[in-house]
């Protein structure tokens, strides 16, 4: 790939996925594979103003034998130099930007169990500093083609061909081009005005609730919060600077109201969760909770997640995504939810967005929860779009359809 369409997606997620304001320190979290770009990235967020740019190396390898061969007790001990990182963050409020490269197989064979434990013991102890940064701080994940996902997205490919295969793909999401006259930073304010718009339509119905329903077997209501708001596109601060959390972004969300969901979804995409895929499943629910559960690949582990802890059985997101979204149209199963979610509407199971709530910026985890926002440590979302679903708002029990025939119903 051309150093200066590289260098134009490094200025994208430094100055619209982030936007890092001047003396702002940076968090930026890149596998050791991806060092390369990761440096460009690092150039523009210094040429964008922060003030100091501290790099955070992951290596999925690595990890894997950290849950083979630790003991389940080293595991779910927190050292102390990781809560000083943690505090030194809810201090500073740095912007951070996460550069995506996993391998969607990369943990398999690991035992879930054990990973599992683990998550459920550090994930309370860091919950206090996450808390600290919410709606305080942009960050921004983005993705990088690796070898191992590159192949298997295109497996008929050599390596090389593969992960430029992959470049192309994740660059046109971006709306990046080799095009002397593409200029992504003014493409992505006319992307984030369109979502705004459409977000608007939405906001301005105060549905009760959506009613969903495909050939497929899904067949759904969820109830949303009367406090509820949609959101899409960029999203701001509550300092008031807008950032981009998602490169790509094509979906309209909100979190539903906590506990009221009845009904089946069906899945339409393979899930990539803790580096293993889980398949053709479906997810039955009862009073807003996950009671019934199959799939025909990771049966058991879609099970473990969905137990997780007890909100990991409720949903905390709602998602809007027409089938003309150009990631679904380009046909290309990325086996990688930043991606597949924004080709689909999607669900999430567990935490919900506080933000998605009237005033909820400023509101405490606790006070957004006791209004309905679904808490849990696990977010996690799952596509069920298809050609043919139907989704109909109901507000005071009047019906105003939303999608048909997996589209848009209203233009904005």
């Amino acid at each position: 790939m051309k150093q200066s369409v590289l260098r134009k997606y490094a200025r994208l997620i430094a100055r619209v996925g982030a936007n890092v304001q001047p003396g702002q320190p940076v968090m930026l979290t890149a596998a050791v594979e991806q060092s390369d770009f990761a440096v460009m990235v690092a150039e523009e967020l210094y040429l964008a103003g922060s003030s100091r740019v501290d790099m955070e190396w992951t290596c999925q390898a690595i990890s894997k034998l950290e849950y083979n061969y630790q003991s389940e007790e080293t595991l779910c001990t927190y050292p102390a130099w990781k809560e000083e990182k943690l505090k030194l963050m809810a201090k500073e409020f740095p912007c951070r930007v996460f550069l995506n490269s996993d391998d969607p197989d990369g943990l398999k064979g690991v035992d879930t169990e054990k990973m599992t434990k683990s998550k459920k013991v550090i994930t309370p102890l860091t919950k206090p500093y996450r808390d600290a940064i919410a709606s305080k701080h942009q960050w921004c994940i983005a993705a990088v083609p690796s070898t191992a996902w590159a192949k298997k997205v295109f497996p008929d490919l050599s390596d090389e061909a593969a992960v430029e295969a992959l470049w192309d793909a994740i660059l046109k999401a971006v709306h990046v081009s080799d095009d002397p006259s593409n200029d992504p930073i003014a493409e992505w304010a006319a992307h984030n005005d369109n979502l705004h718009k459409r977000g608007d339509w939405l906001n301005a119905q105060k549905f009760d609730y959506l009613i969903y329903h495909s050939a497929n077997g899904t067949d759904f209501r969820v109830d949303l919060n009367p406090l509820g708001l949609w959101k899409g596109g960029s999203d701001s601060t509550t300092s008031g600077c807008y950032y981009n959390a998602n490169l790509p972004t094509e979906e309209l969300y909100t979190s539903p109201m906590s506990g009221k969901a009845e009904g089946k979804l069906v899945s339409t995409k393979p899930l990539s969760y803790q580096g293993q895929i889980i398949n053709n499943f479906w997810i039955r629910f009862e009073n807003g909770t996950a009671v019934e559960w199959d799939a025909e690949q990771g049966k058991e582990l879609l099970g473990q997640m969905l137990t997780m802890d007890e909100g990991a059985s409720r949903l905390g997101e709602v998602a809007l995504i027409p089938c003309e979204s150009p990631i679904n149209r380009s046909g290309i199963l990325f086996y990688k939810t930043l991606y597949d979610e924004n080709a689909s509407c999607h669900f999430a199971m567990g935490n919900g967005f506080n933000n998605c709530l009237e005033g909820g910026k400023n509101m405490t985890s606790e006070q957004c929860h006791a209004l309905g926002v679904n808490e849990s440590m696990i977010h996690v979302d799952f596509m069920v779009g298809a050609d043919d679903m139907c989704i109909t708002g109901y507000k005071n029990g009047v019906a105003t359809p939303v999608f048909i025939n997996g589209t848009w119903a209203q233009n904005v």
